[in-house]
């Protein structure tokens, strides 16, 4: 069996999800694990999380026992391994019941058949040939706030483009050195500039945990600030994100899957040139494995 890992926030496991849906088209025996959000593991975080993707009806979701896991690791993944796994992964890391992220992208994981994977999978390329049919899973309740049907209904009858500014936590000391200075205000300024050279009346839809900032960034009568859903709710941003005809995310995977279930032809898909400050721009490679998507540099250059 191939055991996916679930964990982090909405955004993360939404991809997790769509890694499990794509291996189980390709005929493999997948599962979930939600182990992750076991009160034990959940009262050592900083900011515990939710198994969001409960919010979604119907999803076609099989998840896995602890017992499952064991059979497949031998162990729970939070145990340590033992010096025969620990051998065998030197060894040959394919032998390991155990592989864990860490390359933009890993094709090998559809070749294998029994695999504990452990990662956010936040590469296009892996299920970007299914994001129709995901589309069709991964809906909303509907929202009792009357303002997220207006504002759809608005979103589908003009040039509309969500532009997301995610601040809050990314300015913290301890995630502003894996994920600051990479949204930009020359990224979005040039981001901005790249739709309006294509479709002048565009209506931007700005979106942010940081309402007090974007008010006083964007006071264009083109610009419209999203800020009334919050806490339990804010996942519906995600929504009206897909109502959106484009797309301006941060390197935030909450508003890819709004870039990714917006269903509208010909639409704009604009993200930075990297997720982290971590990561090297390759840009022949990251054409290939985010198809679709315009790349543009901290620094505000279309890659």
């Amino acid at each position: 069996m191939i055991i996916v890992r679930v964990m982090g926030g909405l955004g993360n496991q939404m991809q997790q999800y769509a890694l499990y849906r794509k291996l189980e088209m390709l005929g493999r025996d997948a599962g979930l694990d939600f182990s992750w959000f076991d009160r034990e593991i959940q009262e050592k975080m900083q900011a515990p999380r939710e198994p969001e993707l409960n919010r979604f009806s119907g999803l076609s979701m099989k998840t896995v026992s602890s017992r499952e896991v064991r059979t497949l690791l031998g162990r729970r993944y939070e145990e340590r391994e033992g010096l025969l796994e620990k051998v065998r992964r030197k060894v040959n890391p394919a032998f390991s019941p155990v592989f864990e992220e860490t390359d933009m992208y890993h094709p090998a994981i559809f070749e294998w058949r029994n695999k504990y994977l452990v990662g956010y999978w936040a590469c296009e390329a892996y299920y970007a040939d299914i994001l129709e049919s995901l589309r069709e899973e991964l809906r909303f309740p509907e929202s009792a706030e009357p303002r997220n049907r207006e504002t759809a209904l608005e979103m589908e009858a003009c040039e509309s483009v969500s532009i997301h500014v995610r601040r809050g936590d990314y300015l913290d000391p301890e995630n502003a050195a894996m994920f600051g200075n990479i949204c930009t205000e020359a990224y979005y300024e040039s981001a901005v500039r790249y739709v309006k050279e294509r479709y002048p009346k565009a209506v931007f839809y700005v979106f942010s945990d940081d309402s007090e900032y974007v008010r006083e960034k964007y006071r264009d009568a083109a610009f419209r600030i999203v800020d009334w859903n919050k806490k339990d709710n804010s996942y519906y941003d995600m929504e009206l994100m897909s109502h959106c005809r484009h797309n301006i995310c941060a390197n935030s995977t909450f508003s890819f899957w709004g870039a990714r279930l917006n269903g509208h032809a010909g639409k704009i898909m604009i993200r930075p040139s990297i997720h982290k400050n971590t990561q090297a721009c390759v840009p022949q490679r990251m054409k290939q494995l985010w198809a679709g998507w315009t790349l543009i540099s901290p620094e505000g250059v279309c890659i």
